[in-house]
């Protein structure tokens, strides 16, 4: 795995940090009136979700792991687990449903996600950054009403609320950025 210096991380990049792998949330770069410059790193453990700020000094070598990312599509869930299946090979694989945190009721059956893994052991997954999802209950279209910044509470038909404009209605198809978790776009 290549080595880098403190000051080449960037927010994304995964690091080996005291034997752990951490995802770089948010970078700083400070350079002081006295001293050395030096980074200021926020970053997140991928396997338990802890964070960790850490200073690294441009001199620090650190090592910097590259994520095999693999398309999946999901098939069902059993259990606490879900199932997806390779795109390429077909294996199938089952993970922990935790592995997609809250946005864990987009997943629609067939979606194809993107899991990354380090060895054979699965740490991320993401969804695609849009996802059209149907409004199961909101207030009614009220006529002459103006879409100027002004929203409305719609409950999803997966249970999720999501503030929508005022001339969505209940029962349309709208889509939602599951990064932001906030309405997009009508469908």
């Amino acid at each position: 795995m290549p080595k880098i210096n403190g000051n080449e991380i960037r927010p994304g990049n995964v690091l080996e940090h005291n034997g752990g792998l951490w995802a770089a949330v948010k970078v700083d770069h400070v350079k002081p009136g006295k001293g050395g410059a030096f980074a200021q790193v926020e970053m997140r453990n991928l396997r338990n979700g802890s964070k960790l700020n850490e200073r690294f000094r441009s001199a620090d070598k650190v090592e910097r792991v590259r994520l095999e990312q693999k398309d999946q599509q999901f098939l069902y869930q059993e259990g606490e687990n879900l199932v997806f299946m390779d795109t390429e090979t077909y294996e199938q694989i089952e993970l922990p449903a935790e592995i997609l945190g809250e946005r864990r009721p987009f997943l629609q059956d067939g979606m194809t996600i993107t899991v990354e893994f380090h060895d054979s052991e699965a740490l991320n997954a993401t969804l695609p950054q849009k996802v059209t999802c149907k409004i199961a209950e909101t207030e009614p279209v009220v006529k002459g009403q103006t879409a100027a910044n002004s929203f409305k509470p719609a409950i999803l038909e997966n249970g999720v609320k999501v503030m929508v404009p005022p001339f969505v209605g209940q029962n349309e198809d709208i889509i939602v950025n599951t990064e932001t978790m906030e309405y997009a776009e009508r469908a």
